[in-house]
């Protein structure tokens, strides 16, 4: 295992690089679902926390309720991946929706866009926009450099 904020400045990298990641949450029943989503990774340093500007649907809010985590794996052509386990929560309040939508405008391609560009937000108080904040309990950074024997460092944290 490797120390947390060296992993986590990894996974940020390489996560606002890829921008696109397979998010995956489980149902009742533990069948799991997957759909693409694009996160915003903030990194004080000390602590990580990322956020998904989304819309609420039926589906995700009943795979929450059943099984509060989200798995989120990045990938590219050059195979670099990298994979976030979090525990997830919603956020419907007026303040943090406008928190994340402008975290979204104001941050620097390919991360940043407006989310006003999605036909169903006109702003971040709609009620079909909520956010969905992540709090990661484990951490892999894995360089496609590796698997073609280029080397570099495969990275993981996990919390204790």
């Amino acid at each position: 295992m490797n120390d947390f904020a060296t992993t986590a400045q990894a996974f940020v990298e390489m996560a606002h690089r890829i921008v696109w990641c397979s998010a995956a949450t489980v149902d009742a029943k533990g069948r799991p679902r997957s759909r693409v989503l694009h996160p915003i990774w903030r990194f004080s340093g000390e602590r990580l926390e990322g956020f998904i500007g989304t819309g609420p649907t039926k589906v995700k809010r009943a795979h929450l309720e059943a099984s509060p985590f989200v798995s989120l794996n990045y990938w590219d052509p050059s195979q670099d991946t990298c994979v976030a386990e979090c525990a997830a929560s919603w956020a419907f309040d007026d303040e943090t929706c406008t928190e994340i939508w402008n975290a979204y405008k104001e941050a620097p391609p390919p991360v940043g866009y407006d989310p006003a560009m999605i036909p169903v937000w006109e702003q971040p108080t709609d009620e079909s926009f909520a956010v969905l904040r992540l709090e990661p309990w484990r951490l892999r950074v894995f360089p496609g450099s590796v698997l073609m024997g280029q080397g570099g460092d495969v990275l993981t944290w996990q919390a204790r």
